[in-house]
């Protein structure tokens, strides 16, 4: 079932119900209203001919015809006058006697301080105290109110009829407003069948940012651009990883293939086998830093987390990188004696942290004449600051704002090999452990890698 039927069922429901309700208030309004009257009604015909009786004086038989002769077109009243010691003074219908006075009866008119009313079967009644030339006598009235009944049986029908075609014709109207409401998701449906793979560019546009169709479409097209953009990411990646792995590989299969050519000597052998050595160093490098680089990728929930403190692994990283070349130097400076060791520990995976650091040293080192990376590291605060520094050839200031894209490399390529995917694990990294990193760098003077990081005490 669509969404516009369930709102016009919703709708139709709801007006089902109010106007239920509403029709039931009526009628039950009318209902006691029409008792109340009818009891008035009595209560004026007892009076009058208990006036007929007293006042004019008219005869017993003159009353009965005026009784017969109206009961045979309307409802006509009974009426029974009782003097206070249950004396019969005058009844319209013996024979028929819809009340069947008592003394009970009786009594409880004369001691009521009001008129009382009752129900006798269908039939209403009413009894009083009449006055007259002061003697009390009591008047007793009864009769059916069939004119009364079959207006409130109409009331009744045209109730039902009403209420059934408001409903009909609030499904109607409900289906129609909420036909027009979402006419948007219809056109943002249609729309949204055109954006493919191929056409990512694609967004739904000309929608009211305030309403919520709007925010629908304004959160749908930032969802594509997430989608567009790690497509071209996905692109560039594989494109980027097939040429760093193809460069290596022809290289390795080349050397091979010369080898194979004819008998070579011992030296060239051996000298082919370094070659390939080196070509396969290169392609363990590379796939190394592509397999750190998707752990970094990884939702931040899936990466364990724990306390770990920065110094340590610090100098664990700079172990890994001597060890990995013994030409390279790092140096480590601690500016300010911390107060307390949480001043140095934060919640991180301490893997990725010692990739990225020892990533930023040899980063140093490579660039640099002396082969030295400088480590400083404080606390203030809620803040531990790292720096990386090299007196290397430093960053053209036009391959800054690219230095940290997967597979970049600027125009200091030519000075070294690698495969630019260090430095945007290490922006990953950081970002990770809700951190920042900045570069400051100078041409032939050096590069200043500056990291903050929150402890565990912000």
């Amino acid at each position: 079932m669509k969404i516009k039927t369930k709102i016009a069922l919703r709708y139709s429901i709801v007006t089902a119900v109010l106007v239920t309700v509403f029709a039931t208030i009526i009628y039950f309004v009318s209902a006691h209203d029409r008792k109340i009257e009818f009891y008035d009604d009595l209560y004026k015909e007892g009076i009058s001919k208990a006036n007929l009786f007293f006042e004019a004086k008219a005869s017993p038989e003159t009353m009965h015809s005026i009784y017969k002769n109206n009961i045979e077109y309307i409802d006509e009243v009974e009426v029974a006058i009782y003097d206070t010691q249950f004396g019969l003074l005058y009844h319209d219908a013996k024979d028929i006697d819809i009340v069947k006075e008592t003394p009970e009866l009786i009594r409880n008119v004369i001691n009521s301080k009001k008129n009382i009313d009752f129900y006798v079967g269908k039939y209403q009644a009413v009894g009083f105290i009449f006055h007259y030339n002061a003697s009390r006598y009591v008047v007793t009235a009864a009769a059916y109110d069939g004119y009364g009944y079959n207006k409130l049986h109409r009331l009744v029908v045209n109730l039902a009829v009403l209420t059934f075609g408001c409903i009909i014709l609030s499904f109607l109207l409900g289906y129609f407003l909420a036909r027009r409401a979402l006419k948007p998701v219809s056109m943002m449906s249609d729309k949204m069948k055109d954006i493919t793979a191929k056409n990512l560019h694609l967004r739904l546009l000309n929608y009211n940012q305030y309403d919520e169709f709007g925010e629908l479409a304004a959160s749908f097209n930032k969802t594509l651009d997430i989608i567009e953009s790690s497509f071209e990411s996905q692109k560039m990646f594989v494109s980027n990883v097939s040429h760093e792995l193809r460069t290596p590989l022809a290289t390795l299969i080349g050397e091979i293939d010369y080898a194979l050519l004819k008998e070579r000597t011992v030296g060239d052998y051996i000298n082919t086998l370094q070659n390939s050595k080196y070509d396969a160093a290169r392609l363990i490098k590379l796939v190394n830093g592509l397999l750190d680089l998707a752990k970094a990728s990884y939702e931040e929930s899936k990466i364990s987390m724990s306390e770990v403190r920065i110094d340590e692994i610090v100098l664990d990283a700079r172990e890994d990188v001597l060890k990995s070349n013994s030409l390279y130097k790092v140096e480590l400076q601690f500016s300010h004696p911390t107060e307390s060791d949480a001043e140095l520990i934060i919640t991180g995976n301490e893997y990725l942290l010692k990739t990225a650091f020892a990533n930023l040293m040899e980063n140093n080192c490579k660039f640099s004449d002396n082969k030295k990376s400088t480590v400083k590291i404080s606390s203030e605060e809620n803040v531990i600051h790292l720096s990386f520094t090299d007196t290397g050839i430093g960053i053209p200031a036009e391959d800054l704002g690219n230095i940290f894209k997967p597979f970049y490399r600027g125009k200091n390529k030519e000075f070294i090999d690698g495969n630019g995917i260090g430095l945007a694990l290490v922006d990953k990294v950081i970002r990770i452990h809700k951190g920042k990193i900045s570069i400051d760098s100078v041409t032939d003077m050096g590069t200043v890698f500056n990291i903050d990081m929150p402890n565990i005490r912000q």
